[in-house]
C-alpha cells in the first residue's frame, strides 16, 4: 500500500507535462500556468487512494486524476476572478496575470480538457464515473453560487452555511475517493462509506481553516490571519459568534463589520474568545472527523488497507498552513 506522500510523487510524475496545444499560446499558456502554481493534489491523490484501497492501481486511475485536478484548477480560475484575488499559492492568479477574459477562456479549456481524459476510461466504467463526475461539478457550482449569495445576507444559519461548503468543497473530495473506489471494483456500500468519509472530511478540514485564520500562528500559517474577517466573510466562526453572543457583543459585532476599524481583526477574535468560539470550533472539527473515520472503519476492506486514508485524515487536521 503506498502512502499519500508516495502517491503524490507517482501522480505529479504522470501530470507534470504540458496538457494543453503550444497554439494559440495566449489562450493556454495560462491554462498551464495555473497547473505550475502546484499546490498538495489532495484531490486526484484521493483517486489513487480511495483505488488502491480495493484493489491495485488501474491506468485509468491516472486518467481520472488528472480529471479531477484539471476541474479543481478551472474552479479556482473562476473563483478568483469572483473573489478578485490578486494573489494564489504566493503567486499572481490567472486573471491578475493575463486578464479576465482570458482567465475565463483558459478555465473553459480546462473544463474540456478534464473530459477528455475521463474519455480515455474504459467503457464498461465510464458511465458510472461520468455521472458522479456531472452531479460533482453542478454541485461545486450550486456551491460557488450559495457562497457569494450569502455573502449579500446579514444571517446564515449553521446549516445553510454547512450546506453550502458541503456543495463548493466537500463533495469534491467525497467523489474524488468514489471515483477511485469505482475503478477499484468497489460495491455500492463501500463506495457510499468511502464518499461519506471524504464528505465529512472536507467539512473537517474547512472548520480547521476557519480556525486557523482567525486563531492560526502566522509564522506556521503561511499567512496573516484575519482575511476572513477583513472580508466580512461568512465562516462557521462568525456564525457560531452570531448564534452565542451576547446582546452587547452582538452589537459591537455588527458594529466592527459594518465600520471595519483599524483593529477589527484583534476586536473581532477578542469578541470569537469569549463566545469560546475557538473551544467549539475544535470540538466540531472532532465531531465531523470522528464521523469520517467511523465510515472509513465500517468500509469493509482489511483494516491494513486503510492505512492510508487514516494518515490522510491525520495529515489534514494537523495542518498549520
Amino acid at each position: 500500500m503506498h502512502s499519500f506522500i508516495e502517491l503524490s510523487k507517482l501522480f505529479e510524475e504522470q501530470f507534470n507535462i504540458r496538457h494543453f496545444p503550444l497554439q494559440p499560446e495566449t489562450l493556454y499558456d495560462p491554462a498551464q500556468y495555473i497547473l505550475g502554481i502546484g499546490g498538495k493534489r489532495i484531490r486526484p491523490v484521493c483517486v489513487l487512494m480511495g483505488n488502491q484501497l480495493f484493489d491495485e492501481i488501474d491506468p485509468d486511475a491516472y486518467h481520472a486524476a488528472a480529471a479531477i485536478e484539471l476541474f479543481h484548477n478551472f474552479s479556482l480560475i473562476h473563483d478568483d476572478i469572483m473573489d478578485k484575488a490578486p494573489m494564489r499559492r504566493g503567486m499572481e492568479t490567472v486573471h491578475t496575470k493575463y486578464g479576465e477574459s482570458t482567465a475565463l477562456l483558459a478555465g473553459d479549456a480546462m473544463l474540456v480538457k478534464s473530459y477528455e481524459y475521463l474519455n480515455k476510461i474504459k467503457p464498461a466504467q465510464l458511465q458510472k464515473v461520468l455521472y458522479l463526475f456531472n452531479n460533482t461539478a453542478s454541485a461545486v457550482c450550486e456551491g460557488q453560487q450559495l457562497d457569494m449569495d450569502f455573502e449579500k445576507r446579514e444571517i446564515v444559519s449553521m446549516d445553510e452555511y454547512e450546506h453550502m461548503i458541503t456543495l463548493k468543497t466537500s463533495v469534491l473530495l467525497a467523489a474524488s475517493l468514489r471515483l477511485g473506489a469505482i475503478l477499484g471494483g468497489a460495491g455500492e456500500g463501500n463506495q457510499q462509506h468511502l464518499y461519506e468519509f471524504g464528505k465529512n472530511l472536507g467539512i473537517a478540514f474547512q472548520v480547521q481553516d476557519d480556525y486557523l485564520d482567525a486563531f492560526g500562528d502566522p509564522g506556521k500559517f503561511g499567512k496573516k490571519p484575519g482575511g476572513d474577517i477583513i472580508a466580512n466573510k461568512k465562516t462557521f466562526l462568525m456564525i457560531h459568534a452570531f448564534e452565542t453572543a451576547k446582546p452587547g457583543q452582538l452589537g459591537e459585532l455588527k458594529l466592527l463589520i459594518k465600520n471595519s476599524p483599524a483593529n477589527k481583526v484583534e476586536k473581532v477574535v477578542q469578541i470569537f474568545k469569549e463566545c469560546k468560539v475557538d473551544d467549539w470550533a475544535q470540538q466540531l472539527k472532532n465531531k465531523y472527523l470522528q464521523t469520517a473515520l467511523k465510515h472509513l472503519e465500517d468500509t469493509a476492506v482489511l483494516s491494513v488497507r486503510k492505512k492510508p486514508l487514516r494518515e490522510l485524515a491525520e495529515y489534514l487536521m494537523k495542518r498549520e498552513s
